[in-house]
């Protein structure tokens, strides 16, 4: 089959303010993400000729997309399958707020049973329809690319913290309760190859700083996820990545 390439979006000014922005409209790249967005591209663009560019359609999503746009030529193609989890209530609201609900610690250690809570301006969903649409979506679309392009194929899909660790611990065979052993920062590369047999993870989290930036995460970040996904700023009095 082709090769994914899962790029995350840039940080976001509510990733820098620690919201959890869900599908609040307008939830642009702050200075920060700009230049991840435009750094990200290069290296992919250095690195291989993507067929097809993919994007969620929030947003951030399609503002991290535009440089690797430009610099390849490709039309992003905005698709819902691969768009943020639909957090219903817990939309907009500030993550150390949430972290004091009942439900984090589900979301947290079984979110296969997690369905966040309904609202009357956002979508709510389950996690595991989440993994369910994302995962159809790209295996899909890597199908179709590897029919229209052959299997030595590369194309970019670029989408979210959750939905991409999601999509990750489909194609490592972990449960989905497992999913918030995987990170997936700000404007990072991850790597999936699709096969007839199994798919192969080639690599997860990179980030155009290298390894210093996964190693900091690792040092600074507490025993709970994020949710949506971390943010690239730790607090410093609390060491949690916000």
């Amino acid at each position: 089959m082709a090769t994914l390439i899962l790029l995350r979006h840039g940080r976001t000014t509510a990733n820098a303010s620690g919201v959890l922005a869900g599908w609040t409209p307008e939830t642009h790249l702050d200075d920060t993400g700009r230049t991840q967005a435009s750094a990200m591209a290069e290296s992919i663009s250095a690195a291989t000729t993507p067929v097809r560019l993919v994007t969620s359609p929030l947003v951030r999503c399609r503002e991290t997309a535009a440089p690797l746009a430009e610099r390849t030529g490709l039309a992003p193609e905005e698709h819902d399958g691969i768009g943020e989890c639909h957090y219903g209530a817990w939309t907009g609201r500030p993550l150390v707020e949430l972290a004091k609900e009942p439900l984090w610690k589900d979301v947290q250690d079984a979110p296969s049973g997690v369905t966040f809570p309904p609202s009357d301006a956002f979508k709510h969903e389950s996690m595991r329809d989440m993994q369910r649409r994302a995962v159809e979506t790209v295996r899909g679309i890597d199908a179709e690319v590897e029919q229209a392009h052959g299997a030595s194929a590369t194309w970019v899909a670029v989408s979210h913290g959750d939905v991409i660790k999601a999509v990750l611990a489909d194609a490592l065979g972990t449960p989905l309760n497992d999913f918030q052993r995987i990170v997936a920062s700000p404007a990072s590369v991850s790597i999936v190859r699709y096969t007839s047999s199994r798919p192969f993870v080639l690599l997860m989290n990179h980030t155009h700083g290298g390894l210093r930036d996964v190693l900091t995460y690792q040092a600074t970040s507490g025993s709970d996820a994020t949710v949506g996904g971390s943010s690239g700023v730790t607090d410093t009095a609390s060491g949690q990545p916000n």
